[in-house]
Formats: structure tokens, C-alpha cells, sequence
């Protein structure tokens, strides 16, 4: 399972992002340009310490990311306001690529064509969009639920009771 940000805007988001990715051991792609330098100063504070746990690949644009991910041979899976189908109707593969995409504008015509799935988190109506670091989190949640893909937890050590 992989974490795709297409452009995106805003360093906490993408940071908060990062981290997610670190904590479930997941790579990140980040598809330039960005609305913000990227560099580790940039999403550090959202980030922490967490960024020296994460794989995260960058490409100058997204032809580059394409080239890269029709030899990679991954599924891209978008997710948007604009699809028609529910993530919790999709049967998500442990080799999925889930593309955010920017938090401004989302992503054009041409990504939403290149994606093999388009899909949407159910809303109540009226209302524009969640922010793409909770979207990514509640996908991410599902895909890795779907395929069996969480990290194995430690065994808690023994409860301790108060003296």
C-alpha cells in the first residue's frame, strides 16, 4: 500500500500525511510542484520525528510519477468529490497506489482519466470536502483493513496496579 499527494498545498497537511504513512509503514510520492518548498524544515512540525521513518519518493510532475508508476505496475486509486463510488464498496489490493490530490483544487481532468478507480468518501450534503489529511487516514484505514495490511502489534507487557 502506498500514499500519493498530488501538488499539495499546504505542509502540515502533507506532513500529518507523512506521519500517517511512517506510523502504518507505508511509502509516501509526493508529485511536484508543491504549494510550498519541499523540504524537511517545511512539514517538519507536523511531521516530527516521524519523517526519518517514512520512505518518500518525489516526482517533478506528474507524467514523471505516471512513467514511473506504468513501470512500478501499481494500481492507481483516486480519491475525489467527484467519483460516484463509495471506498467502502471498493476492494482495495496491498499493492494500491491512493492519490490525494491538492487541497485547493483537487486534481485535473487528465489524473482523474489516469486513475484505474475513482472513489468517494460519503458526506452529508452540502458540505465541500474533508480535510485531505482525515481523508487520507480513513482510506488508508480501510484499504489496510481490507487487505490485512496493519502493522503487527507488540504483546502489552503486564498491567501494573496502582501501589
Amino acid at each position: 500500500m502506498r500514499i500519493a499527494l498530488y501538488e499539495p498545498d499546504i505542509p502540515q497537511n502533507t506532513g500529518t500525511i507523512l506521519r500517517l504513512a511512517a506510523c502504518l509503514g507505508l511509502s509516501a510520492h509526493i508529485i511536484e510542484p508543491a504549494g510550498f518548498p519541499i523540504s524537511d524544515r517545511a512539514f517538519r512540525r507536523a511531521g516530527m520525528d516521524y519523517l526519518d521513518q517514512v520512505t518518500i519518493l518525489r516526482h517533478a510532475s506528474f507524467e514523471a510519477f505516471a512513467a514511473w508508476r506504468e513501470e512500478a505496475r501499481v494500481r492507481l486509486v483516486l480519491f475525489t468529490t467527484g467519483a460516484a463510488t463509495s471506498y467502502l464498496d471498493h476492494a482495495f489490493r496491498d499493492d494500491d497506489l491512493l492519490l490525494f490530490g491538492r487541497e485547493s483544487a483537487g486534481v485535473p481532468e487528465s489524473v482523474h482519466r489516469a486513475a484505474q478507480a475513482r472513489l468517494v468518501i460519503p458526506m452529508r450534503p452540502g458540505l465541500r470536502s474533508l480535510n485531505v489529511a482525515m481523508a487520507a487516514a480513513m482510506a488508508v484505514g480501510e484499504a489496510l483493513r481490507q487487505t490485512g495490511g496493519f502493522p503487527a502489534r507488540a504483546a502489552p507487557g503486564p498491567v501494573q496496579e496502582p501501589a
